[in-house]
C-alpha cells in the first residue's frame, strides 16, 4: 500500500526565539501535498506560541530536555504518522518536497525502508547557494544510495558514511513504522544525526537518496551547526564516529580531507 500525504508529519523543532520559524512553517504549509505539521520545543515562549497561533499549528513541549537529539526524539515520537520529517526551525522546504519524496519511497516495498532523503542547497545571507565544495563532496558520496541495487546494502550504506556524514538531517524522511520510537542517538551533542545514520546503516533496510534539491539549509552565525563548529564539538564527535568505522590513523586522514570541504560551513 502506497504512502499518502496524510501518512507524513513535519515536526518542527523550535528552540528559544528564532526569526526564521514563521517562514519555515509557511514553507511546510505550502506543500503541494498537504500533511500534518506540529511544532516541538523544550523552550516554550511567546514567540513560538505566536507563530503556532498564527498558522494554526499545534505545539508539543518536551518536559525533560537533554539536548538536540532529545528534542528531535520528542517531536518524532509526538508525530502520529508512519512517516516523519524533523524540520529545523531555520530551514526552507520547497513546495514539492513531500510529493517528490513520497513518489520516491513508493517505488519500494514499505517494509524495506528506513529513511529517504533529498539533496539540498544552502541559504546564506538570504541567497540560495547550490554549489560549493561541501555540497559537491556530499553529492558524490550519496550517489550510490540513489540506486535500487545499492541503497539496501549494509556494506554500501556504511561505506557512504565512512567518508563523513553526507546526509542533511532536515532533508530526511524517517519511516517511523519500521524504525520505532526515539530513533535518534542522545549521546552526541552535535553529531547525533551522524551516529544515528551509522547505527541504522548496520541493520537491514534502505536509505533512499533523491538527488534533487528539495530544501534549503540555512547557514548563519547563530545556528547550532555554526556554534558547534566554532567550539570544536562537531569535529571531535565526527572524528570519534569515523574511528568506529576505521583504524584511528585512517579515520584521522579521512577527517582531514573531509574537513577541507566542511570549511565552507564557516562564515567569514
Amino acid at each position: 500500500m502506497a504512502f499518502a500525504p496524510t501518512d507524513h508529519t513535519f515536526a518542527v523543532c523550535a528552540y528559544k526565539e528564532n526569526p526564521f520559524l514563521a517562514s519555515t512553517v509557511e514553507s511546510l504549509l505550502a506543500q503541494d501535498a498537504p500533511c500534518p505539521v506540529i511544532i516541538s520545543t523544550s523552550t516554550p515562549n511567546g514567540s513560538i506560541d505566536a507563530v503556532a497561533q498564527r498558522y494554526g499549528v499545534p505545539v508539543v513541549v518536551n518536559p525533560d530536555p537533554r539536548g538536540a537529539a532529545s528534542d528531535w526524539n520528542y517531536g518524532y515520537d509526538a508525530a502520529d504518522t508512519p512517516l516523519v520529517t524533523i524540520a529545523h526551525q531555520d530551514d526552507h522546504y520547497d513546495s514539492s518536497y513531500l510529493s517528490t519524496m513520497l513518489e520516491a519511497v513508493n517505488r519500494y516495498d514499505a517494509d524495506d525502508l528506513q529513511l529517504a532523503f533529498s539533496d539540498y542547497y544552502e541559504i546564506r545571507n538570504g541567497e540560495r547557494v547550490d554549489e560549493n565544495a561541501l555540497l559537491r563532496i556530499k553529492r558524490i558520496l550519496n550517489a550510490p544510495l540513489s540506486l535500487h541495487a545499492f541503497n539496501g546494502s549494509r556494506f554500501v550504506k556504511r561505506r557512504v558514511l565512512s567518508l563523513g556524514n553526507p546526509i542533511c538531517c532536515p532533508a530526511v524522511m524517517l519511516v517511523k513504522q519500521n524504525l520505532g520510537s526515539s530513533v535518534f542517538d542522545e549521546v552526541y551533542k552535535n553529531s547525533c544525526d551522524y551516529k544515528t545514520w551509522v547505527d541504522l546503516a548496520a541493520v537491514p533496510g534502505r536509505f533512499v537518496y533523491v538527488p534533487k534539491c528539495l530544501m534549503g539549509h540555512r547557514i548563519y552565525e547563530e545556528s547550532s551547526t555554526s556554534k558547534n563548529l566554532k567550539d570544536g564539538t562537531r569535529q571531535s564527535e565526527d572524528l570519534e564516529i569515523l574511528s568506529s568505522l576505521w583504524p584511528k590513523p585512517v579515520a584521522s586522514l579521512i577527517y582531514r580531507v573531509y574537513a577541507l570541504g566542511e570549511k565552507s560551513n564557516e562564515l567569514s
